[in-house]
């Protein structure tokens, strides 16, 4: 066992490398692999930003089941932290590649998550318009 320090940031740059490159297995699993070394340093986001781009690369693979499974992960990740746009996000993308493999119930039930994550962010965006409105009568 190396005494080296693995680094996520070079990761997260190797595989975005491998990604441009037309590398999307070897870039999924250094995606992968930084995803769980920024998890493990409690960077959070960039834990679930590596799950996501894991995810994209299992879509351009068109292995739709393990771009759920990141995805997801992605989306757990980022709404557990309060980055509820990202979750979001992550979701739709879990959503889709559930309804290009047909599972429509599954695709169902991440559609009723999305739903409700949009109308908390809506009403958060509701409130801080009110709170920064400004009148001449108050």
């Amino acid at each position: 066992m190396s005494s080296v320090k693995e680094d996520p940031i070079k990761f997260h740059k190797d595989a975005n490398a491998l990604m441009e490159s037309g590398k999307p297995i070897e870039a999924r699993d250094l995606f992968v692999k930084g995803g769980e070394l920024y998890f493990k340093g409690q960077n959070f986001f960039g834990a679930a930003e590596m799950y996501y781009k894991a995810g994209e690369c299992s879509v351009s693979l068109k292995e739709y089941s393990s771009a759920v499974e990141f995805f997801s992960k992605a989306a757990d990740i980022a709404l557990s932290k309060g980055f509820d746009r990202y979750g979001l996000s992550a979701l739709e993308e879990a959503r889709n590649a559930q309804k290009v493999v047909g599972n429509a119930k599954e695709a169902e039930e991440i559609e009723l998550k999305i739903k409700e994550i949009s109308d908390k962010i809506n009403k958060q965006n509701a409130a801080t318009d009110e709170d920064s409105s400004f009148s001449i009568f108050s």
